[in-house]
């Protein structure tokens, strides 16, 4: 049996021109809406993971508290929970599975929170990484739509040097044996791993790995750390799925699209949210020159640094007490005010 809810999205015309006949999101929900509905913490998933490993830091006394919010974890399309490559129908299978935008994302989850709760208006938008491109895309989308916004470790446009990351997981993964130009005939457990180790070394800082604080995590070597943290986080996921995602990424620009045609000051001068950002310190590939470019764009931006050694992970701190108490800040000031 599962643990969430899906929501029907019809016939689903992509940002790219494809539509697809049947789509579905996939979400799950925690607390309960207020009768004004003025509660709600849209809180989006960030690469490859499910709601189920980034739901950690929902609960009182957590980052997002369901005792007084609802939120909602909308699964991205792409993740293998909500519409993704590994249950498309044919013609959309071997190589055929269209790009997903965020674009896409952030329309079908508009559908679900006004059609499935008659929400108009997002209380908070809460987000990782991809998590957080998602909800500056809703700010330059929506801006009427959305009150606060939280995003840690996350861009408005994807840099090139960020691309450069993910070209590199990309190509590991493509170069295993199995691979036919856009699937895979058998799994491909050794691109998954030459995958997984390549993205080891960009999440984390060298601070992280000299000082060993993989060990703070209940990993007792480095070799355990890298094969249990990473390989195994990996080989759970559909491999095209994970390219999919990969192009989602690299292709995110709050600006591309039909409302602000590729200009960026113009999409991020649209976000009317009260907005914190916070990159952390020591984040290889959102760096806090991306989140001071995009503060300085919008309208009521803050920028909050993460002082922290787990680079990228710093953003999503569920070994670091430290750092989720400065998340939990952010986000407790956003509420107040």
């Amino acid at each position: 049996m599962s643990d969430y809810e899906t929501f029907d999205l019809g016939p689903l015309t992509l940002q790219c021109g494809i539509t697809l006949p049947k789509a579905h999101l996939a979400y799950k929900t925690y607390g309960t809406l207020s009768p004004a509905k003025d509660n709600l913490i849209l809180y989006p998933t960030s690469y490859g993971v499910h709601h189920t490993d980034i739901e950690w830091l929902i609960g009182p006394g957590r980052v997002l508290n369901p005792e007084r919010y609802f939120i909602v974890i909308p699964n991205q399309l792409g993740n293998g929970l909500s519409t993704s490559p590994s249950n498309m129908a044919e013609p959309f299978t071997h190589g055929r599975n269209p790009p997903i935008r965020h674009w896409d994302n952030v329309h079908a989850q508009e559908r679900l929170l006004r059609e499935r709760f008659g929400v108009e208006r997002i209380a908070l938008g809460y987000g990782w990484s991809m998590g957080g491109q998602q909800l500056l895309h809703w700010g330059a989308i929506f801006p009427e739509r959305i009150a606060r916004i939280c995003a840690t470790c996350t861009s408005a446009r994807t840099s090139d040097h960020n691309k450069v990351f993910l070209d590199g997981l990309r190509t590991a993964l493509a170069a295993d044996p199995g691979w036919r130009g856009g699937w895979f005939e058998t799994r491909p457990i050794a691109g998954i791993r030459a995958f997984a180790r390549v993205y080891a070394g960009w999440a984390l800082s060298q601070t992280f790995y000299r000082e060993r604080a993989w060990a703070s995590a209940g990993f007792s070597s480095l070799e355990d750390y890298l094969v249990r943290a990473w390989e195994g986080n990996f080989l759970r996921r559909d491999s095209v799925n994970l390219l999919s995602m990969v192009d989602t990424w690299a292709n995110s620009d709050i600006s591309d699209n039909e409302i602000h045609n590729g200009d960026l000051a113009a999409a991020l001068g649209a976000i009317k949210a009260d907005t914190i950002i916070l990159p952390s310190d020591t984040d290889l590939y959102f760096t806090i020159t991306d989140s001071e470019n995009d503060v300085a764009g919008m309208p009521k931006a803050e920028l909050r640094v993460i002082s922290s050694i787990w680079g990228h992970r710093a953003g999503n701190p569920e070994f670091t007490r430290d750092d989720e108490a400065v998340l939990a800040k952010a986000v407790s000031d956003l509420l107040a005010r």
